[in-house]
């Protein structure tokens, strides 16, 4: 792929990031600072007054070039594309530094993985491969101007390896989030959805969608992507491709989905803004978890998968205050809640 090429798209993507609302690629919203919340009762999902514990939080350590107040000295900056680990801790991805930390039960954080190529999003496949979508250099907070390295989806451990770098010859764009099937293959998504197999072919997949958070039902017969208010369904062929495009879900509660994950049940659960938005299977609205603050990412993990973690924008500072950035530079601090549940995760994937 020709540098000049990658460096247009690049940055087209990184523009629209800017322009764009609440999205682990788009650029989230600013951040709202802490809420008091009150959950009410999910039948099956979470209990009457279930309590959100602050278990991270993090600020950047560098804005623009200058120095700002890190809570965490030593892991601060944010945290996106969370996914649980077998011993029911958690795996998320720091784009900027270019890391991937892991939050033990017990709450203590550790460097699991460096010189990630800004991945942003994490997925595990059933052999306990970890998969991210490499954003580089494209964080529209930095200087995406002058990005040269593609984007891609790739393995990140047990060795690295690029999957897919382009799309008939073009750029990616910045990327979002994905999910490993059973296959091997991945559905990633950025200005367009995607998947690419084993062999390395990538397929566009869906139409008029504006697509952030994405998964697989239980079976991986069924793909769900976010459009806005709204989640897509698609229903997947044996070689991956996808047909039957349809609206599976209303936001009832508001907002724009971001994050997905699944339950035992095959219930699904879309991070927004007031909080987890739940649906059944069938897509019915089940309610929503209301959260401390907007929610980009969600996943299953704890002993026996029924603690939710959720990533939230925007973290308290090391006054106690909200952290706030100078004028013009992205606020990209976050922080990290759990929240007992009474639906235990899906025990076949990550997340």
């Amino acid at each position: 792929m020709k540098t000049s090429l990658v460096m247009l798209a690049i940055l087209t993507g990184a523009v629209l990031a800017l322009g764009q609302g609440p999205g682990r690629g788009r650029g989230p919203a600013p951040p709202q600072g802490e809420r008091d919340v009150t959950v009410t009762e999910i039948p099956g999902v979470v209990a009457v007054g279930a309590k959100w514990t602050l278990v991270w939080t993090g600020t950047p350590t560098v804005s623009g070039g200058v120095p700002i107040p890190d809570i965490h000295k030593e892991h601060g900056a944010n945290a996106d594309g969370i996914v649980g680990s077998p011993d029911g801790g958690l795996l998320f991805a720091q784009e900027q530094p270019s890391r991937v930390l892991k939050l033990d039960k017990d709450g203590k954080v550790s460097v699991f993985l460096e010189d990630t190529h800004g991945t942003g999003a994490l997925s595990v496949d059933s052999s306990g491969r970890l998969f991210g979508v490499e954003r580089t250099c494209t964080d529209p907070g930095g200087d995406a101007a002058r990005c040269t390295e593609a984007t891609a989806v790739a393995m990140l451990m047990p060795q690295h390896k690029i999957l897919a770098d382009n799309f008939n010859g073009q750029s990616l764009g910045r990327l979002n989030d994905l999910i490993v099937d059973r296959k091997g293959g991945v559905y990633f998504n950025g200005t367009l959805t995607y998947y690419v197999d084993t062999r390395g072919k990538v397929i566009s997949i869906g139409e008029n969608i504006r697509t952030n958070g994405i998964t697989l039902s239980r079976d991986e017969k069924t793909l769900y992507v976010t459009n806005g208010g709204t989640v897509v369904a698609f229903d997947v062929q044996p070689d991956g491709s996808v047909t039957n495009q349809r609206d599976f879900a209303k936001l009832e509660a508001g907002g724009a989905g971001d994050g997905m994950a699944i339950d035992s049940e095959g219930r699904v659960y879309v991070t927004s803004n007031p909080g987890v938005q739940v649906f059944s299977e069938s897509g019915k609205y089940l309610g929503v978890i209301p959260a401390p603050r907007g929610v980009i990412s969600a996943a299953f993990s704890g002993p026996d998968k029924k603690t939710l973690y959720v990533v939230g924008s925007g973290a308290l500072g090391a006054d106690g205050k909200e952290f706030v950035t100078p004028q013009g530079v992205r606020n990209n601090a976050k922080t990290i809640y759990t929240i007992p549940m009474k639906a235990q995760g899906f025990l076949g994937r990550a997340k």
